[in-house]
């Protein structure tokens, strides 16, 4: 088996190495390795926020909007990208439940990549629950057949170790699609957590790794930033639709749900998480990745820091 690499090697290098990745080359993968500028480039930090007041809003609308704001899915995206987008769709629970991503804006924004000009659009997350009864309940299954998406089924075959070089973690299994793609769009729903108060943006990435998922909760809001500072997306939407107040992450009833009709667009993934919190009536400083992600520089709890938006519909 080949020496772990880190992202940078693996951007350096290129992805088709050996081991899982050379099965995903042998299955006829194209593997894009994301580009410097993409992975290292700091931009202004911006954040909009997308409201859904009218009654009977659309959801595809308000996301289109909420894009418009930031200047564009394009300036996401560009002609000839292979675009993976990470929802939240772990549990095999129906959207009404807000335990994922909703399949309206999921849909949403495959269709907005696709009209940027993405060559491929691939939706990717290791789930908890058996995969095909999360892509059949979650509504992913029907959303890459109206989109012509690509829904990636998450296997051994598909995991790369590859070096961290976190605070705590060092060596372990990533999910090949989200290493290989040009451009990466994080889509996590907003839900309350048991062991970490909220699972947000950050959070999500969880469902972007391999390995043992107790060994991750186990000083979970170090592990948390460090998958965070190894994936970096090109972009965070933060599902705020319907929301999971109690009994999270996985609910399993409506009670457990209220309907927020936002959603939360930013390049700056600890802002994304901090705005999100105050919809929770948490307040960031009190959520400890929150606070070890700024300390860190990955981001600012501090919403002057970023330019803020709201857009209404």
């Amino acid at each position: 088996m080949d020496d772990p690499i880190t992202r940078r090697e693996a951007i350096k290098k290129g992805l088709c190495l050996s081991g899982s990745l050379a099965l995903a080359c042998a299955a006829g993968w194209p593997v894009h390795a994301p580009s410097e500028a993409w992975a290292l480039k700091k931009e202004e930090g911006f954040l909009i926020e997308g409201v859904g007041q009218a009654p009977g809003y659309s959801v595809q609308e308000l996301t289109e909007k909420v894009f418009d704001a930031a200047g564009g899915m394009k300036r996401f995206v560009s002609k000839g990208d292979v675009v993976v987008v990470k929802p939240n769709i772990s549990w095999a629970r129906a959207p009404n439940l807000a335990a994922s991503t909703n399949p309206e804006v999921l849909e949403a924004v495959i269709h907005l990549a696709f009209n940027a000009g993405a060559k491929k659009v691939r939706i990717a997350d290791n789930t908890i629950h058996n995969a095909e009864r999360c892509f059949a309940l979650t509504g992913a299954g029907m959303v890459a057949k109206k989109t012509g998406a690509d829904l990636i089924h998450p296997r051994s075959s598909l995991m790369r170790d590859m070096k961290m070089q976190g605070h705590r973690l060092d060596i372990w299994p990533v999910f090949v699609p989200l290493i290989e793609a040009d451009k990466v769009i994080n889509l996590p729903v907003a839900k309350v957590h048991g062991l970490c108060e909220l699972t947000l943006g950050m959070k999500n990435w969880i469902g972007g790794v391999g390995g043992r998922r107790n060994a991750l909760h186990q000083d979970i809001h170090q592990s948390i930033v460090d998958l965070a500072r190894f994936f970096r997306p090109t972009v965070t939407l933060i599902d705020a639709i319907r929301i999971m107040v109690k009994n999270g992450p996985s609910g399993g009833s409506e009670a457990d749900v209220a309907a927020m009709n936002r959603l939360i667009l930013s390049n700056d993934a600890v802002a994304a998480d901090a705005r999100a919190a105050g919809l929770f009536h948490v307040a960031p400083a009190s959520v400890g990745y929150m606070v070890l992600a700024e300390k860190q520089g990955l981001g600012s709890l501090d919403m002057s820091a970023v330019t803020l938006k709201e857009v209404i519909l």
